[in-house]
């Protein structure tokens, strides 16, 4: 009856993490995206003014909460003219990408397609309602039995970011099938490299879809710009008659954003000040652990956005989780986002000053640096 899962993927990194643990100066974990900075002063205090919630909260979400998305969508993400009906929030984007697809309807006979390279909530809701998982980078490669198709940019845990012409095509392939194209773009405000500076597109931008929203949802979420894991705050947009659909499987079964979380999301979504300091932490971080990276010996793919390093040294990634358990250092292997081996491991960036650099003093001194 439970079976439908695998154990959790971070159950087999425990023996690691306690080897790691033995080293003399502790454990530094760099195997979890969970924010460690203080949640942003604007938000705390939204939270505090908004405490007093006696009632059931909007499912589809409050007035104030939709336009802060449409107005926060205008300005950061290059997408003008959406509706507030094209608009719900949700517990957190992990809990709409698990439940997404028996939301759908879909079950035995159903594709659900994601990256080659993958967060692993995209599985787990289609073994949830029993359809299969193809990963697929390719869109062209997408069997013609289709239903829901996921792209993620940039992307968990390679920090891939799709160009305007790569999410085209998946636009155009996922029409063309007839099947549900939802995009999770939730680390679009941390780009890196040729993309720091640049807009990195969201599958509702115009160049993208053509102008049309039909067949296409964007997934976002404020826990890593905003520092709210806690708060569980997210949201969805895209094609009016999905999202008026959604909301109504949502109330059906309970599925509410909290009130006091949605009002605080206005609160965070107005306020671009706080998202730029947090980006200039995570750049000042990612230098710092990339420097020492690369001098170890390990070569990076992709890494241009998003919260994390995604690198190898040539072996299987278990070989290279134990040899950082060595060092004390904690990291996840490419096994858990892939099928099959791999010889990648993921470093995350959410760790404090101290810790990314005591990481960085571990790699370089191993190697004599």
């Amino acid at each position: 009856m439970f079976d439908r899962l695998p154990e959790y993927p971070w159950e087999q990194l425990k023996p690691y993490a306690a080897k790691a643990a033995l080293h003399a100066g502790g454990a530094i974990d760099l195997s979890v995206g969970s924010p460690v900075d203080p949640t942003p002063s604007v938000i705390q205090e939204a939270l505090e003014a908004s405490s007093n919630a006696p009632g059931y909260p909007s499912t589809g979400g409050s007035p104030e909460f939709k336009h802060a998305v449409v107005d926060w969508f205008a300005r950061r993400r290059g997408v003008e003219g959406l509706s507030p009906n094209q608009v719900m929030p949700t517990i957190g984007s992990k809990e709409l990408i698990s439940w997404l697809p028996l939301l759908m309807g879909l079950g035995p006979g159903d594709v659900v397609v994601q990256p080659t390279v993958a967060y692993t909530a995209y599985v787990v809701g289609a073994a949830l309602c029993g359809a299969q998982i193809v990963s697929e980078a390719d869109p062209a490669k997408w069997p013609a039995n289709t239903k829901l198709a996921w792209i993620n940019s940039p992307g968990n845990p390679d920090g891939r970011v799709l160009g305007v012409a790569e999410m085209k095509a998946a636009v155009d392939r996922a029409r063309e099938l007839g099947a549900l194209l939802a995009s999770d773009e939730c680390y679009a405000e941390l780009g890196w490299d040729e993309w720091e500076h640049e807009l990195i597109p969201s599958v509702l931008d115009p160049r993208v879809c053509g102008g049309s929203h039909d067949g296409i949802l964007a997934v976002y979420s404020l826990s890593k710009q905003s520092n709210m894991a806690g708060y569980r705050a997210a949201f969805a947009v895209g094609e009016a008659s999905l999202i008026k659909g959604l909301v109504n499987l949502r109330m059906h079964s309970g599925l509410n954003t909290p009130a006091p979380t949605q009002r605080v999301m206005v609160a965070a979504l107005n306020d671009d000040e706080h998202v730029a300091v947090a980006k200039e932490l995570y750049r000042e971080r990612r230098q710092v652990l990339l420097e020492a990276v690369k001098s170890y010996g390990f070569e990076l793919a992709d890494s241009k956005g998003g919260l994390y390093l995604w690198a190898t040294l040539g072996e299987d990634a278990f070989a290279t989780v134990d040899r950082m358990a060595d060092l004390g250092i904690v990291v996840v292997p490419g096994t858990f986002y892939t099928e099959g081996p791999s010889e990648y491991v993921r470093f995350s960036l959410t760790a404090t000053d101290a810790h990314i650099a005591e990481a960085a003093k571990r790699l370089s001194d191993a190697i004599g640096l």
